[in-house]
């Protein structure tokens, strides 16, 4: 059974390898402050830098998922207020959180083909983070570099924090033009869940000093002094770290990566576009996402052509919340093959 549910998604074919080897060197029973360790940590922020074109002097840290991420970031990078950009249930559940912490958090919230106007975005000073879901996965939207870009040329005196839960390793992301990136492991990275990455400029670890918030388990600044040594603060997924490594020496760089992402996305959306009964759940092509696809129908057509697709040995992602009766979406991940790709569009070329 091939899964094209966009997370926890197929993994690398690869992966048992990794876990033999893992066993074999002893990395299951490797000691969170080791060499053994300590080692591991350094080699994989190095090698996810070169791969992902991550600048050199911004810091990775390891957490649980990219849900902690979301408590992190409002609880030791917010000094009064953060203003949400969303369009979709994970933007939507990451201003709930912060809301929780900080009831002054606002947003703004879009609808799936709309684009951010930035020219007219405003926001008040006491906002001093602006989140932003860059590929929301419920509904299968995406805010381009260009717009990240023009959000923070005009509101230079705000950090930018960016969710690329369902894009990171998937496609080109500048990584420069914001201070605050994480992800999780489960999608474009083609792991088993279990791990979140959090991605900080110096900047970003200057404030987090600067506010000084130290009072919980995984507080940035116990995070940090702990990174500073190639630690973590609890005993972290060292077998998921373990895995995040060898993908990342294996891979393509990520500019052929989402080379490849692309190919494949204009590929299906032409399968989509011809179709007269599948339509696009984003009829706008600029916020549609290249990582995920989503596809809308009538609601018994959507069920049947996933009950076929089961029958054939391709699971179809369902849509998410409100939208799982009338759409499906697929993973265009990494770890999917060109042959998995194939595949599902032979078959979808038959609706």
């Amino acid at each position: 059974m091939i899964t094209f549910a966009p997370g926890p998604s197929k993994v690398y074919e690869r992966v048992p390898t990794y876990f033999h080897d893992a066993y074999a060197q002893g990395i299951l029973s490797a000691n969170h402050r080791s060499e053994v360790f300590m080692n591991l940590y350094k080699d994989t922020e190095e090698v996810l830098k070169g791969k992902l074109k991550v600048p050199a002097d911004y810091k990775l840290l390891f957490t649980s998922s990219a849900t902690e991420n979301w408590e992190i970031i409002t609880q030791s990078l917010v000094s009064h207020s953060s203003f949400h950009i969303y369009s979709g249930s994970f933007g939507k559940k990451w201003f709930g959180f912060a809301k929780h912490i900080l009831e002054t958090s606002e947003g703004l919230v879009l609808k799936p083909n709309e684009e951010i106007n930035v020219q007219e975005l405003e926001m008040g000073e006491s906002h001093d983070v602006v989140a932003i879901t860059q590929n929301e996965t419920s509904n299968a939207t995406q805010v381009s570099m260009e717009t990240i870009k023009a959000i923070g040329k005009k509101f230079p005196d705000h950090m930018l924090a960016i969710d690329t839960t369902s894009s990171m390793a998937g496609i080109f992301l500048d990584f420069s033009l914001a201070d605050i990136w994480y992800a999780s492991v489960q999608k474009c990275f083609g792991l088993p869940a279990g791990l979140g990455v959090l991605i900080l400029s110096p900047k970003a670890v200057e404030k987090a000093q600067a506010l000084g918030e130290n009072g919980r388990y995984n507080s940035l600044n116990f995070m940090l002094e702990n990174a500073a040594n190639y630690q973590t603060h609890y005993t972290p997924n060292v077998l998921g770290i373990y895995f995040l490594n060898r993908v990342l020496h294996d891979i393509q760089p990520i500019e052929k990566i989402h080379e490849e992402t692309e190919s494949r996305m204009k590929a299906m959306e032409k399968i989509i576009a011809q179709s007269s009964s599948l339509d696009f759940l984003v009829k706008n092509e600029r916020t549609r996402s290249r990582t995920v696809l989503g596809v809308s129908g009538e609601e018994k057509f959507i069920q049947q052509v996933k009950k076929e697709a089961l029958g054939q040995g391709m699971q179809l992602g369902s849509g998410y919340g409100s939208l799982k009766p009338t759409s499906f979406r697929i993973a265009n991940f990494p770890a999917l093959t060109n042959e998995d790709i194939t595949r599902l569009s032979q078959f979808l070329k038959n609706y």
